[in-house]
Formats: C-alpha cells, sequence, structure tokens
C-alpha cells in the first residue's frame, strides 16, 4: 500500500511540474536532495553509532536488566495475560527504554524478539490450551497487538531523530524541539493506552 501512495505522489508531483513548467526545477531538486541524502545518512550513523554503543554499555552493567525489573508493573498493566517470567517481558522492557531515548534503532532488534517470543506465547497457548485468549494461526494475539500499537506511538523524552535532522539542517537550537516532542508523544501514548484497554475489555466481553 505505501509503494502504491509514494508512487502516486512522485507521479503527482512530476505531472504538477510538467503542466506549470518546472521540470527544470524538480530536476536540480531532486539532484540537490541526493546529495543532502548522503550527507544526512553519514550524520545519522554518528549518532545511530553513539546511542547503541551507549545502549550496549548499560546492557552490560546491567542498568537495562534493573531498568527491566523496575518496570515490572507497567508491563503487567499493559499485558496482563503475558506470564511474568516470560523472555519476552525483558524484551519488551528493552524496547521501551530505547524508544523513551529516542533510539529507534536500538529498539528494533529489542522489538524483533519481543515479537518473536510472544508469537511463541501464542503457539504455546494454542498446543497446551494455557490460560490466555487464544487465537487463530494467522491471527495476532492481544499482546502483540498491544506492543506494536505501544511502540508506534511510544513516548519520546530524547527524539534524537529530530533533533539530528534540525542540526543537520542548520537549526540554531536543535533541541528545542524536546518540550514539544514530549507532549505529543505523551498524548499519543496515552492515547494508545485507552485504545487498546477498551479493545482488551470489548474482547473479553
Amino acid at each position: 500500500m505505501l509503494n502504491y501512495l509514494w508512487a502516486g505522489m512522485i507521479l503527482t508531483g512530476i505531472v504538477f511540474g510538467a503542466f506549470n513548467g518546472k521540470m527544470a526545477n524538480m530536476t536540480n531538486a531532486a539532484l540537490d536532495s541526493a546529495g543532502d541524502a548522503v550527507t544526512l545518512c553519514i550524520t545519522m550513523i554518528g549518532v545511530m553509532s553513539f546511542w547503541t554503543g551507549i545502549m550496549e554499555i548499560a546492557s552490560r552493567a546491567g542498568i537495562i536488566e534493573a531498568a527491566s525489573k523496575k518496570m515490572g508493573p507497567l508491563i503487567r498493566f499493559l499485558f496482563p495475560d503475558l506470564p511474568a517470567d516470560h523472555k519476552a517481558n525483558e524484551h519488551i522492557a528493552t524496547n521501551f527504554i530505547a524508544n523513551v531515548l529516542g533510539l529507534g534503532w536500538a529498539a528494533t532488534p529489542a522489538g524483533l524478539r519481543a515479537m518473536e517470543e510472544l508469537g511463541k506465547l501464542e503457539d504455546d497457548r494454542r498446543n497446551r490450551k494455557i490460560s490466555g485468549p487464544v487465537r487463530k494461526k494467522e491471527i495476532a494475539s492481544n499482546e502483540m497487538c498491544t506492543f506494536l500499537i505501544i511502540n508506534i506511538s511510544s513516548l519520546q523524552l530524547i527524539p534524537v531523530n529530530v533533533i539530528a535532522y534540525r542540526s543537520q539542517y542548520g537549526s540554531v537550537n536543535p533541541a528545542a524541539i524536546v518540550g514539544a516532542g514530549i507532549l505529543a508523544t505523551a498524548v499519543s501514548t496515552g492515547a494508545a493506552v485507552i485504545f487498546c484497554k477498551i479493545m482488551d475489555r470489548g474482547k473479553e466481553k
């Protein structure tokens, strides 16, 4: 679907530019943007390397594990049917921590591992008939849906990506976006939690 959306936007821009005699400007903009993209990638690689290194140090120092235990009540609230000793808990906590720090790159591996463990849990429920809602194999579990929604809407205290973009494009104060970012992501996360809880109650009924 996204491929069709992007293709439609590009074609619309080309047609609009052709009818308005702006093809030369469009060509120049495309070439300049290609160069800017390479420069931006180099900048982001540096930022990514720094923060993922920090996350690795925190992980080896036991900080992530300790933070994961502290997040136990939150995870139990969001995932009431998830066993407290399940492997997915640590991956979910790591993903949440990385997202809160604005480290989408560091959050992705933990998110994938969390989804994998949640999928195994659903398979176990299906095969062993243990407690918790059991669904057809092709349907995601409540925990998987909740995790995906919370992950997408994640609260961010330090929007590293946006700060790096603003710095790259010459912002006088790249970190000025922090306050607005916290407010926006807090609202989106709150809405996501409320939505998930409403849907869970609807399924229980």
